[in-house]
């Protein structure tokens, strides 16, 4: 009897062995690169995601033996790879794209940027901006992204219910500005923005001063004392142009890196924005103070701003992500362009074709984005355990063929609208390049009656 019993338990043990485990989406059949450290393609390669989580990466074949999907993608001839994360950007300044162009960032910001958001910047304001932002980030990839502007609960609450991932940042600058009239009140909304977020699973709450040359010591010192008591991440401007070396030397007696260090402004989670015009001392200071550096190449050559040293932070181990910029002074946010020129301005002005391969660009908008922004544990590789953020890029496009090497044709000739699905959190927000979380006719319909109040406040 007993051995009856053994057989039966062994034979009901080899059934369930051999019984798929159900999962809630598999992305089958596809060029699958995982970014995962050892620069893996798996062609063909499936992926499995359970709920918010992906539960195995293998081949097709590996995959259909051990588990079944709820939904299915098939991804023949497609890439499958992790979101992309945009390091740095103000998404509601959407609604100044194209204004004021070719100029320096300094007359660009005090003769144009800085008026209309005085007079257009609102709660709802940024709420339709940030919409249009967010369809457009959807629409190109990228699954999560770092935001520096005003009224930051409200790009929350648009990024939560779109279903993106979001670092994003209250900002805190000297003079009055639409949500704050002072640093201090800027900062209380810091705390309320921190708390009505707090351990939410897509959004994590920063604060965001703006840069060395429009706050004082004590109010860079407040920014800091309170990021670090609410255990949040810093974002701030950082050596972006040669005028901002001359304006901290003004006003603080020391660069932008030093004054910060001298008053003990790193977080645990630093972002620097641009990072452009740092020497190796500074280099291997920001490496030894774990700040991570946001990369905003396009931004940056359209302002004159400079090129940050990318080769040199990298050989010294600083986290290196890229960013767009805010759409304002790019003027998209589409990443696939921000690796591309990140690739090229590096080879150009070192005078070495290999200074940044096309898998280092790949890598720089993902996976060390990921570590830049304190988010690698969820985020910007395709591993088990990982949060499931993943696009799937069609490669049918006449620039995109023939395909020898899928990370070359990604990175060298792929653009944000050959981005066919976008996944967040296991979260399917764009099939086939339908956007499911979003209405798309009303969002550009209200940016367009929201352009109106731009248009006036500039004549």
């Amino acid at each position: 009897m007993a051995m009856r019993m053994l057989s039966i338990v062994l034979a009901l043990s080899a059934v369930s062995a051999q019984t798929p485990s159900a999962v809630s989406l598999i992305i089958t059949n596809g060029i699958v690169v995982t970014v995962d450290g050892t620069r893996r393609v798996l062609n063909p390669g499936s992926v499995a995601i359970n709920g918010t989580d992906i539960v195995a990466v293998d081949t097709p074949a590996a995959i259909a033996a051990r588990y079944k999907g709820a939904q299915t993608i098939d991804a023949t001839g497609k890439v499958v790879m992790p979101g992309l994360i945009n390091t740095h950007t103000h998404a509601a300044m959407v609604m100044y794209r194209g204004l004021g162009n070719d100029l320096n960032l300094m007359d660009w910001l005090q003769k144009y940027i800085f008026p209309a958001e005085g007079k257009t910047v609102s709660p709802e304001f940024v709420r339709i901006g940030t919409r249009l932002a967010v369809l457009e980030m959807i629409q190109s990839g990228t699954t999560t992204f770092c935001d520096m502007y005003y009224f930051e609960e409200e790009v929350a609450r648009v990024t939560k219910a779109a279903g993106l991932r979001g670092v994003l940042g209250q900002t805190v600058i000297e003079f009055p500005v639409p949500d704050a009239k002072t640093p201090a009140d800027a900062l209380r909304r810091t705390e309320a923005f921190a708390k009505e977020f707090a351990k939410d699973d897509l959004i994590t709450p920063s604060l965001a001063p703006h840069s060395v040359y429009t706050l004082d010591a004590k109010t860079l010192t407040a920014t800091s004392e309170l990021a670090k008591r609410l255990n949040i991440p810093i974002q701030i401007h950082l050596a972006e142009t040669q005028a901002e070396i001359g304006m901290s030397q003004e006003r603080h007696k020391m660069r932008p890196v030093a004054i910060l260090d001298a008053l003990k402004f790193w977080a645990p989670i630093t972002i620097g924005a641009h990072g452009v015009w740092i020497d190796d001392q500074e280099i291997a200071l920001l490496k030894q103070r774990n700040v991570g550096i946001s990369n905003n190449p396009e931004s940056n050559m359209k302002l004159s701003s400079g090129t940050a040293p990318v080769v040199a932070y990298r050989s010294a181990g600083v986290n290196v992500g890229l960013g767009t910029d805010g759409a304002a002074s790019n003027n998209d946010l589409d990443m696939f362009e921000a690796m591309r020129q990140a690739a090229f301005q590096q080879k150009l002005v070192t005078m070495d074709p290999t200074a940044i391969s096309a898998p280092e660009a790949l890598e720089m908008g993902t996976i060390a984005g990921a570590r830049a922004i304190g988010q690698q544990a969820r985020t910007g590789s395709l591993e088990a355990g990982k949060r499931a953020d993943v696009i799937v890029v069609s490669l049918a496009k006449p620039r995109q063929q023939p395909v020898f090497d899928p990370i070359s044709q990604i990175v060298y000739a792929s653009r944000g609208d050959d981005v066919e699905t976008t996944i967040v959190n296991g979260k399917v927000l764009m099939r086939d390049r339908k956007v499911l979380t979003m209405n798309e006719a009303s969002v550009l319909a209200d940016a367009r009656q929201a352009a109106d109040l731009v248009r006036k406040a500039v004549q």
